[in-house]
């Protein structure tokens, strides 16, 4: 697992002095992730304090044993959670599926050709028009508690346009994922061979430069299992890690060629036999699981029990993107998850911080231990459990990311 790694913010704040100090005390239930300084799993501690010393935690505990810092902020009894950490989505888009989403909603069936829409207003967006989506989607997952941010490209499809995606995705966050291909360009319909060879030749020599991951959409009227290999491996000879979109409409090569090139995480995961679970629990990648785009596309939920249950680690993200899952807010992927995919609120929470995190191979973020990244969460509700509890309901109250109050 690699080490942590630094994250650039999307806004423009002072950083804190270096020497300044924050505690904040009388947190109602604090969630740590971290089992050696809570009760379970997720290290849970009653009546809690965190002190932050820059843009680090310093020191985790109960409240009434909280070292002295420089200012106090009293969380007035209210859960504490780590900054969600949201490893699958796609904000570099212009326009919307508004009608698409109305039509399904009234019987027609999801497929992936409705990608080829945001294709084309992407390509006729400007620069400053799609920064400003990605800026707009950050800000609102913020404000809900979303603290660490993935992004990809993959609806520019030609060379110049996959770069100009990463580019801009690159002055947001530093989890950047090429994912030229996530279906055939419809420039290539005729010849899909070759545009897989553009896709791991020139527009990965363009694309390389801006980017740390790479991904590849393995289903059906995408790309095969064979395709998804070469693409990968081009990436990874280039220095970029491999993530990939597996069994989400059908059952695939997908889960079970991520875990063989050591792919970070498997994301969608909707539909597995026994041997990619397996598979799964086997390996070092993550099971991402989107519940927003079985929601909004009426598709059949994933079963996160049992993959639970086999020993695999699963991760919950938005899959934001304007075509199958429009929704910025893990709060209501948690409520989706707990309510639907058979999680406890506890696991949800993990999956949601941790797990994310994990998806990422990061260790500075997704936990409130010291040294990791100051990134919290405070709920207007006395526990984690009434993120799934109360669904719906705006609960985060305030969100601090790297030691600075940032909504």
């Amino acid at each position: 697992m690699r080490g942590p790694r630094a994250y650039r913010s999307t806004h423009l704040r002072e950083e804190p002095e270096p020497s300044m100090s924050t505690a904040i005390t009388h947190i109602g239930s604090l969630v740590t992730n971290d089992p050696a300084l809570g009760a379970g799993p997720i290290g849970l501690i009653e009546d809690a304090a965190v002190v932050i010393e820059g843009d680090r935690v310093a020191w985790v505990g109960p409240s009434g044993r909280a070292p002295a810092a420089d200012t106090v902020h009293d969380a007035g009894g209210r859960a504490a959670i780590p900054g969600f950490v949201d490893s699958h989505s796609h904000l570099v888009f212009g326009g919307d599926r508004t009608q698409e989403f109305n039509a399904r909603m009234s019987g027609r069936a999801y497929s992936a050709g409705g990608i080829r829409t945001t294709v084309a207003a992407t390509r006729a967006a400007t620069d400053e028009e799609l920064s400003a989506n990605v800026a707009q989607y950050m800000a609102e997952a913020l404000r809900q508690g979303t603290t660490t941010f993935e992004t990809k490209s993959g609806y520019g499809l030609t060379v110049e346009d996959e770069a100009r995606a990463l580019r801009i995705a690159a002055s947001h966050t530093d989890e950047v994922t090429y994912l030229g291909a996530h279906i055939v360009s419809p420039d290539y319909a005729e010849d899909p061979a070759g545009y897989v060879d553009l896709v791991t030749g020139p527009m990965l020599d363009a694309c390389a430069p801006h980017a740390r991951w790479i991904d590849v959409f393995c289903e059906k009227g995408a790309f095969d299992g064979d395709q998804a290999r070469a693409i990968l491996t081009a990436g990874k000879e280039r220095g970029l890690l491999p993530r990939i979109h597996a069994n989400q409409l059908s059952y695939g090569p997908g889960v079970q060629l991520g875990v063989e090139l050591d792919a970070a995480s498997a994301d969608h995961c909707t539909h597995l036999t026994d041997a990619d679970v397996d598979a799964l629990a086997q390996g070092n990648t993550v099971a991402t699981l989107l519940p927003g785009a079985e929601f909004s596309t009426r598709a059949e939920w994933p079963d996160a029990r049992r993959l639970l249950d086999a020993g695999a680690t699963v991760a919950l993200s938005t899959d934001c993107n304007p075509g199958s899952s429009f929704t910025s807010s893990m709060p209501f992927c948690i409520a989706l998850a707990v309510r639907d995919m058979k999680m406890t609120p506890d696991e949800a929470i993990w999956s949601a911080t941790a797990g994310g995190a994990q998806a990422l191979r990061r260790t500075d973020v997704g936990r409130l231990t010291p040294g990791s990244r100051a990134d919290l969460a405070l709920l207007d509700a006395p526990s984690h459990v009434h993120l799934a509890y109360r669904p719906g309901v705006p609960l985060v109250t305030e969100v601090w990311r790297a030691g600075v109050r940032a909504a």
